[in-house]
């Protein structure tokens, strides 16, 4: 299928004109005929024209809706082979998942191959937060060192280095980046914080000093042409377990004054295009649920911090965290609670999540227009990044 064409326009004016003038252009009979208002007269047109996004989503049927919300993991190292699996579902985004040593130029051209066969642009994403957590590592990407060890650069050397590996990426048609961590470690905690603080994942142990560092990594991601993913809110720098290996996982004192929410503040602030919610949970913000399926959680982060863009789950593919809840049910309970990007780590899970998510829509009218929010919040970031083009 191929993009949709621009909409037509002047019908309505021509229409007007015609009941105005007659079908023949004259004047009613008995009436005075009135001038042509003159050009600089004419009073302007104040609506904005549909942009892009608003267009390709207005000529999307439900499944297409739903596949924009859906970002799917396939391997690194052989993407092609992953697409497989998705049964024909579409979906918005991909993940290159686990490690890959292919050259700059073969990652490249997987991931050409990758956006052939897509109808509207996928998101590319990748994690290449730095240290252990470094999806692409071969010849063409350069060495990315730790959070902490950037964290420990001045703010000119750290936006240029991001800026050196963030163009290696666009150049090999990587369009998002699910990094900076804008987690907190609290000094003498790394070790106990198995998510982050025992792999360095963090900036540093000072919110204010990671907020600084979290914008200009921002920054110099975007300026070229990645998206970035502020992750992992509200926050895992406190959790004592890891929500991928463990259940339980929970952080009992972030609240909406927490000052470890600083760093994703000064992410959206620097227009980050994505935010990344983490799968444990926050007493204190919503004792029953995961910050993914929680609406309270996602209003403060909508809310409080002003974020306007496309909201991504941590992992519910894999994940131990949301174990307990049937796969195709994580991906409706999230869309319902105002997660945007539903992201999966096992191709097999695209199938029956779609499935769900649109079964849910055609019986719920709330829930239809949620999934018509997000898909077109997805598309206007495609759209800011030059992904998405009519």
């Amino acid at each position: 299928m191929g993009r949709p064409a621009c909409a037509r326009t002047g019908l309505l004016l021509g229409a007007v004109l015609l009941v105005l003038t007659g079908c023949g252009g004259a004047a009613p009979e008995g009436t005075a005929e009135q001038p042509s208002p003159s050009p600089s007269s004419a009073p302007a047109s104040t609506a904005p024209a549909p942009s892009c996004a608003d267009r390709t989503l207005a000529g999307l049927p439900r499944d297409e809706q739903v596949g924009q919300v859906l970002m799917v993991g396939v391997p690194a190292a052989d993407p092609a082979s992953g697409t497989a699996a998705l049964s024909g579902v579409p979906v918005g985004g991909l993940f290159l998942q686990g490690r890959s040593s292919a050259d700059a130029a073969s990652v490249g051209a997987a991931v050409a191959q990758l956006q052939e066969g897509a109808a509207i642009p996928l998101q590319i994403a990748v994690d290449q937060e730095g240290g252990l957590v470094r999806t692409l590592q071969g010849a063409g990407f350069d060495r990315v060192p730790t959070a902490l060890e950037q964290g420990r650069q001045d703010r000119a050397a750290l936006r240029s280095a991001t800026s050196g590996w963030a163009g290696q990426l666009r150049a090999a048609g990587i369009t998002m980046d699910l990094g900076p961590v804008a987690d907190t470690v609290p000094a003498g905690t790394e070790a106990d914080n198995p998510p982050i603080g025992a792999f360095d994942r963090q900036f540093g142990s000072d919110p204010q000093a990671v907020a600084a560092s979290v914008t200009t990594v921002v920054e110099a991601l975007q300026d070229a042409g990645v998206v970035a993913t502020a992750k992992h809110f509200p926050g895992l720098g406190r959790v004592r377990v890891n929500t991928d290996t463990d259940l339980g996982a929970a952080d009992p004192e972030t609240d909406p004054d927490d000052p470890f929410l600083a760093p994703f503040a000064a992410a959206v602030d620097a227009g980050v295009g994505a935010v990344m919610v983490s799968s444990a949970t926050y007493p204190r913000l919503d004792p029953d649920s995961p910050a993914l399926f929680s609406p309270a959680v996602l209003d403060l982060l909508r809310g409080q911090l002003g974020f306007d863009g496309v909201v991504i789950s941590d992992d519910v593919g894999d994940a131990e965290a949301v174990s307990q809840t049937p796969v195709a049910q994580r991906a409706v309970e999230s869309v319902a609670a105002g997660v945007d990007v539903v992201l999966t780590v096992s191709p097999d899970d695209a199938a029956p999540m779609a499935q769900a998510l649109a079964d849910r829509a055609g019986e719920d009218e709330v829930f239809a227009r949620r999934i018509a929010e997000s898909a077109g919040r997805v598309l206007a970031l495609k759209e800011r990044f030059g992904l998405l083009t009519c």
